[in-house]
């Protein structure tokens, strides 16, 4: 049920498109009563907007002649902004059950949007691509606690985005998470949104294999002359979580887990780490009770002791020693608080 506060904005729409309205007309199209309405109008009153009341049979309410709503004014950025959120709110199911507000919300920004900005927030959409299974948030660099979002230029996001569409080389500076920065060329294969950041996948024509780039990181991006072939094979979400899971980190961490690959993927997702037979499995033998090879590469341990305890499996860890340390630690700590209740 739409809150207050949305049906005086949905009165002021309905005051707007013209006419005189009646009280009776209002309810009905509000799912109120009279006197509700007759609230709401005095509260657009309260706001300065020149509602008349009209007597007679045919009375009711109405705005006063050549009254028109401010427009709504967008930069590029903002503009741009929006509509992504309300694309990410449809992917994530924030829907109502007939038609969900994000697309009427959409609809409406898009008629005022300038015609070249339109075409490209466009082309962005086809060059998009979601991570979308539970738990997939998470990367071995920064667990989804502590993630914070990191938006990129919008000129770069719509200029990554056209030379995907058009499978254009891209000239790119990058800085990467150590602080260096490089010259790039990059065949785009598209633009990945996972757990707050942006990223794209593509073949890096300076050393012929493909990379994961954040956006963010991303400078002067400019198209160069010549087309690529996109490869076959995954999409580019799924290259973006195979990149996580296979990616060079500090720590390389192998783990035995007895347990389903359900239960391990709802707290170590594949983004972050590869599950593996630890052994061939009989036919007989209850899946639930598997021995599962795990491994992970990791910036830090500190958060891996926690999502062990709450496996609540038995589990072996191969290396590194220094988790092997921390688990312990983190048993003996427990205990001591468990002691002292």
């Amino acid at each position: 049920m739409p809150r207050p506060t949305g049906r005086v904005l949905t009165l002021l729409e309905l005051l707007q498109s013209g006419g005189t309205r009646t009280v009776a007309e209002l309810a009905d199209r509000l799912g109120v009563e009279g006197r509700t309405v007759r609230r709401y109008v005095g509260q657009l009153i309260d706001l300065d907007v020149p509602v008349e009341s009209v007597r007679g049979r045919y009375g009711g309410y109405r705005l006063a002649p050549g009254y028109r709503l401010p427009p709504l004014m967008l930069s590029d950025d903002e503009a741009l902004a929006v509509l992504l959120g309300l694309v990410a709110g449809r992917r994530a199911g924030l829907t109502t059950a007939e038609r969900t507000a994000s697309e009427t919300a959409s609809a409406k920004i898009r008629r005022v949007l300038p015609r070249h900005i339109a075409r490209r927030f466009d082309t962005l959409l086809e060059a998009l691509d979601f991570t979308e299974r539970p738990g997939d948030d998470a990367t071995p660099d920064a667990p989804h606690a502590t993630r914070t979002p990191d938006t990129p230029d919008a000129e770069v996001l719509l200029t990554v985005a056209d030379a995907v569409r058009h499978r254009r080389p891209v000239a790119l500076r990058y800085t990467d998470r150590d602080g260096r920065r490089s010259e790039r060329t990059l065949h785009p294969y598209g633009i990945v949104a996972h757990g707050g950041r942006w990223y794209v996948t593509g073949k890096d024509a300076g050393i012929g294999e493909d990379r994961v780039f954040r956006l963010d990181r991303i400078a002067a991006p400019r198209t160069l002359p010549g087309s690529f072939e996109a490869p076959s094979g995954p999409g580019p979400a799924q290259r973006v979580l195979s990149a996580f899971a296979t990616a060079e980190y500090r720590h390389a961490v192998t783990l035995r887990i007895q347990g389903t690959v359900g239960e391990i993927r709802a707290h170590l997702p594949v983004s972050v780490a590869r599950v593996d037979e630890y052994a061939p499995v009989a036919a007989e033998e209850p899946a639930t009770e598997r021995w599962l090879r795990v491994e992970l590469r990791v910036e830090r341990l500190d958060w891996l002791p926690l999502v062990l305890a709450s496996l609540d499996r038995p589990f072996v860890i191969e290396r590194p020693d220094e988790l092997r340390d921390l688990v312990v630690a983190l048993a003996d700590r427990l205990t001591s608080h468990a002691r002292r209740a």
